[in-house]
């Protein structure tokens, strides 16, 4: 029993002073391989540098806008006409959102919203004339160096199936082509593409908050089209919820509109009545007059009811608006966030390090090894 333990004492020394020695081992190696090691890691920075300066800088604008789903807040004399009119199913505060936050970011990179940002107007810090959104980013974008190589050959595929394609014919309306969203070209759904690559949303539903992002490489287009972008989503946030109560609002006017008309009409009709039977004592004339006069009395109510009518869609249409707070309105950003040249030169700097050390520790030994093994074999 002793002896056993003995034996497992003395394995453990051996293994822990044998793992010591390969610890030495391997510190000797990188420390003899350390010219080497730091000639990669000049390299290295030096790729860092170039990624940099081949890197265009990017600037991120962002709101911060605060949203609720109606409007809590109207007076007592709008909530009461809001519920006057129950006989006409307004349940629409009731009713579930199928808009709801989490599909803020599908909606901004819905076909339909990207289009209607095609036309915006931009203008550059170093540029005083305003363009469209879709020129400035066909022209005035800078790319790496290194992206002309990269993408050359999807650039001849392009242009070789483009020699075997037909290309559709642009529609044009008022001297202004018209872009057909349910077959949109090859250009048309690029463009699309890339900005809404520069889009970001980001919903945070317990704070019931929405942030948008925007990245551009000039501050002052990022500022612009993030600007816009709230814009355009609160106007179709907006447009969506409202839509039922505008329909019933709209249907409500033309009752009114059609209830006044039968009104004057009823009340021309008993007025010239009258006055040509004002001196006739006769039965008929009196009769005639009194159902004239009752027929007034009932388009005249009919009238008022209708005018309560639109007052109450009015109220319900004020009630369904959403609100959004800007908490944080869009402004210029002043520092790039892109290039991050700290990341970009530490993480070089590491790959290039970890790179050379496992070739001193590992491959090297192992070529070593093969090259051996070849020498042996002839």
């Amino acid at each position: 029993m002793n002896s056993n333990i003995i034996n497992d004492e003395l394995n453990r020394k051996y293994s822990s002073r044998k793992l010591e020695i390969n610890r030495l081992e391997l510190f000797r190696k990188i420390y003899t391989s350390r010219r080497m090691i730091l000639k990669v890691c000049t390299i290295g920075v030096v790729v860092g540098i170039i990624i940099i300066l081949g890197t265009p800088k990017e600037y991120v604008a962002s709101t911060l806008v605060v949203h609720e789903s109606a409007r809590k807040h109207s007076s007592s004399g709008i909530s009461a006409l809001s519920d006057m009119t129950d006989d006409m199913s307004f349940s629409i505060t009731s009713e579930r959102d199928a808009i709801n936050p989490s599909l803020y970011s599908a909606i901004v990179n819905s076909s339909p919203f990207l289009l209607r940002l095609f036309d915006i107007k931009v203008r550059g810090q170093k540029n005083s004339t305003a363009i469209p959104l879709t020129r400035y980013l066909k022209e005035y974008q800078r790319r790496p160096w290194w992206s002309t190589i990269t993408a050359a050959p999807y650039r001849v595929l392009g242009w070789a199936i483009s020699l075997f394609s037909e290309k559709p014919e642009a529609k044009k309306v008022g001297g202004k082509t018209e872009i057909d969203l349910f077959r949109l070209t090859r250009e048309e759904a690029g463009m699309a593409n890339a900005i809404a690559s520069k889009i970001n949303i980001e919903v945070d539903k317990k704070r019931r908050t929405i942030t948008i992002f925007v990245t551009m490489q000039d501050p002052l287009v990022a500022a612009t089209v993030a600007d816009t972008v709230r814009a355009h989503l609160k106007e179709y946030v907006t447009a969506y919820r409202t839509n039922k109560a505008r329909k019933i609002l709209e249907y409500n006017q033309k009752l009114c509109e059609e209830a006044q008309t039968e009104y004057y009409a009823t009340q021309d009709r008993y007025t010239r009545y009258a006055d040509a039977n004002r001196n006739l004592a006769m039965l008929t004339s009196r009769v005639e007059l009194s159902r004239l006069q009752s027929e007034m009395n009932l388009a005249y109510s009919t009238y008022n009811q209708m005018k309560l009518q639109v007052q109450s869609a009015e109220a319900r249409v004020e009630k369904v608006t959403p609100v959004y707070s800007v908490i944080q309105p869009v402004t210029v950003p002043l520092t790039p966030s892109k290039p991050n040249k700290v990341l970009i030169l530490a993480g070089c700097i590491l790959l290039s390090g970890a790179g050379s050390i496992g070739w001193v520790l590992f491959v090297k030994d192992f070529i070593r090894e093969i090259k051996k093994k070849r020498k042996a074999c002839r």
